[in-house]
This record gives C-alpha cells, structure tokens and sequence, in this order.
C-alpha cells in the first residue's frame, strides 16, 4: 500500500542534511567492525523478514569474510529516520524500502547508486520502479499489486467481468439489512486513491505524464478519467450501502462483511491474504474483472526493493549484499519463507509454477499495473485526490468538477512546494 502518507517526517528534515548527503558523507554506522575484526554490514529488516536474512546471510558471511548484523525495525520507521541518523552514524548500512520511496530518498541525497547485479532477471517496469533521473538507487526484490479476493462458498468461480459484478448485486444473498436496494456483493475501497487508480488508468487516465515523470502533466482530469468516476458513482449511489462513502470507515467496513460471508468479491492486496487464512475463510484470488470498457484494470504497481544508505562506510560490500540477496536462489528462499512474489524472474517462475492462486493473480495483475510514479510531486497528489472520489460520489459535484478541483488542489501544491 501507498506509503507516501506515512512519510511526513521525511519531507520536513530532508533539507537539513541534503548537503551532506549529496557529498555521500557522514558513516553508516558506529560499528563498522566486529568484536573480531571483520567488516561488519548493518542490515535493517522489518520482523517478518529477520528469519529469511538470518537464513542467508551466513554464506554471504563466509564468502565475503564480514559479520551481516541484523537490525529489527519498521521499514518506514528506518527510511524516516535516515536523513538524520545517517549523518549521525546511526544508520543501517542496508535496508529495504517501498518502491514509491526509493525515487525520492535518492534524488534527496540518501540513498548511495547502485548496480543491478541481476538485470537479466528484471523487466523494463521493475527497473523503473528503482530509478529516478535515470540513476538506479535499488535492487528489486518483491513486486505488490491489488487483486480480487472472493468468497468460495458464495461463489463458484472468479468474476471476470464488471457485468458480472454488476449482475451479482442482484442477487438477494448480498443484500445489506439496513439499506434496502443495496447490495455487498462486490466491494472496493474507491475513496482511497491508491484503491480507485486502476480503475481510473483502466479507462485513460493517469497521474503524470512522460510514464510518470512530467508534474506538469498531470492526468487525473482527463476525459478517461472522468469516465471511471463515474462509473464509480454508480457503485457508489446506486448498489453500495451509504457508509462505502467513508474513507475512514469503509475498510473496516469491506473487511468485516467479507470475513464474515456477506460479501462476495473485494479488491485487496496481498498483505489481506494472512488474516483470511486466520479467519479461515473459504477464498479464491485472481486478476481484477475487466472493466465495462473491455480494458483491464490498471493498479499502481508496488513492492520493496534493497538500498544501500548514502552515509556508509561499506558501499562496496553493501553492493555485494545487494547482488547476492536478489539471485535467484536467494529470491527462491524469499518467496519459500514469506510467499512474496521475487522480483527476479527466474524465481518468479519458480513460485508461478507451485500454483499458489495468490501468487498467480499478484504476478498476472501485475502484467497490467502502472508502476507509480516515484518523482517527489507524487507527495501531492495523495493528498489532492483525498476527495477526488467522495466529491462525485456523495453528488457534492459532478465527476468532471470533482476531477478538476482535485487537479487544481495537486497542481497548486507542487507549484508551491516544487519550484525549480
């Protein structure tokens, strides 16, 4: 999921040490050595992927003669931090980091370059997801997009159509109690901006152009845009219950009706997928249906690549880690111990094969998702589209207005925020 809205902190602190981290100074951590004299690299991971690199990292060890220290922290909590701790060195030499942050943690001086040891392995839109100005500051590791979940025991198979969806709020099985003509039947978090995109790209629109690197052309006014809002709108004011219509409070809401059987397809992201197993809820995963248009739906694409910090002592090692956790047998072990899709393809090959239904929709959506632009005014425009929705949705305005004003908010801000 978008993380630019977790990331506030980076934006106020990155002037304050963009000098510093444009010259590449500063050191990456205190303990540069271990207690027996080897180079020591420090390697910063979310919980859930301590048990992989604590698996892999002892060859890497053995082979490059340096200790791998492991450092358990929030991966946003760590890129946050980087601005300042790097400068005081306090950072982790490596770490990894959401797509949609490496753009401009690089441009900003944090991030060091690097080499794509496994580019063979990498298609155009995974390198594009690590490169800004064309400087490549990541390595790809895990590739993320929205899917279709839903419901085995209400439906016998995936719907592959929007007609179908439609056809399904018919059915008296997904009627909502408390509203009469609604219909749970298919829901999707469309007031969210990282939930409604694909729906939007599906029929034209877009966020920036140049593939998402031109702020001045900003996309989400255009005639293909307006048509997904309202297409949206019907769903909205026609089929879903009222409460669909609150940001805050739809997840919990599209979340509670599928766990409990009242739903019979959701959009969601692969992250859904632990707690329905949890529910032990009977459910299938596949692509997104095709729109009304015959075009497919387009979600931004996400993931999580491996940087190396700007501030380290240990670039050429970190490079080497960089190299070695992103070949294929370490991609395979990735994929074996969290069920994330590898970025590598050799490896993404591996896991299509095991026919996970997960995996398979994540890497058949994928084919069709739009990675999100990693430009800096990409800020803005989570912000600017908080009510893109909602306005045209609640008939406040009228989709086109509801396009327009959410541009104008976005193209104000970043001609405030970016002048250059």
């Amino acid at each position: 999921m978008s993380s630019f809205k977790k990331f506030g902190l980076l934006a106020m602190v990155a002037v304050m040490v963009l000098m510093l981290a444009a010259c590449g100074g500063g050191s990456s951590s205190k303990d540069s050595s271990s207690s027996d004299g080897k180079k020591t690299l420090t390697v910063s991971v979310d919980e859930g992927y301590a048990k992989y690199v604590d698996k892999i990292k002892s060859k890497f060890e053995k082979d490059n003669d340096v200790t791998v220290k492991v450092v358990k922290k929030d991966m946003f909590e760590t890129l946050e931090a980087l601005p300042l701790d790097g400068p005081a060195g306090t950072a982790p030499d490596v770490m990894m980091s959401a797509y949609d942050r490496i753009g401009s943690l690089g441009q900003q001086g944090h991030l060091a370059e690097v080499k794509l040891g496994n580019k063979d392995q990498l298609d155009d839109n995974d390198v594009k997801q690590v490169t800004i100005d064309d400087k490549v500051y990541g390595a790809p590791a895990i590739i993320e997009t929205l899917v279709l979940y839903y419901n085995k025991d209400l439906l016998d198979k995936a719907p592959t159509t929007f007609k179908e969806l439609e056809a399904l709020t018919k059915d008296p099985r997904f009627n909502f109690a408390t509203e009469k003509g609604k219909s749970t039947a298919f829901l999707a978090k469309w007031t969210d901006f990282y939930f409604s995109y694909g729906l939007l790209a599906g029929y034209g629109g877009y966020v920036f152009g140049d593939n998402g690197t031109n702020p001045k052309d900003i996309g989400l006014n255009n005639a293909g845009s307006v048509e997904g809002i309202t297409y949206a709108t019907k769903w909205f004011q026609t089929y879903w219950p009222k409460g669909m219509q609150d940001n805050k409070s739809a997840d919990d809401f599209i979340q509670d009706q599928f766990v409990k059987g009242k739903a019979g397809a959701i959009i969601g992201g692969p992250w859904s997928a632990a707690s329905y197993k949890e529910a032990k809820l009977n459910y299938g995963v596949a692509e997104i249906p095709t729109l009304d248009n015959g075009k497919p739906y387009s979600p931004f694409a996400g993931g999580k690549g491996w940087v190396i910090s700007n501030y380290s002592k240990n670039k050429d090692v970190a490079q080497k880690w960089l190299d070695y956790v992103t070949d294929t047998d370490n991609q395979n072990t990735l994929y074996d111990m969290t069920n994330e899709v590898p970025a590598n393809h050799e490896s993404r090959d591996v896991a299509a094969a095991k026919k996970d239904e997960l995996t398979s929709a994540v890497i058949a959506q994928y084919a069709n998702a739009t990675p999100m632009p990693n430009i800096p005014e990409m800020a803005e425009v989570w912000t600017g589209a908080e009510n893109l929705m909602f306005d045209a949705a609640s008939g406040n305005k009228t989709p086109k207005q509801s396009a327009n004003d959410a541009v104008k908010v976005i193209s104000d801000n970043i001609d405030q925020k970016y002048q250059k």
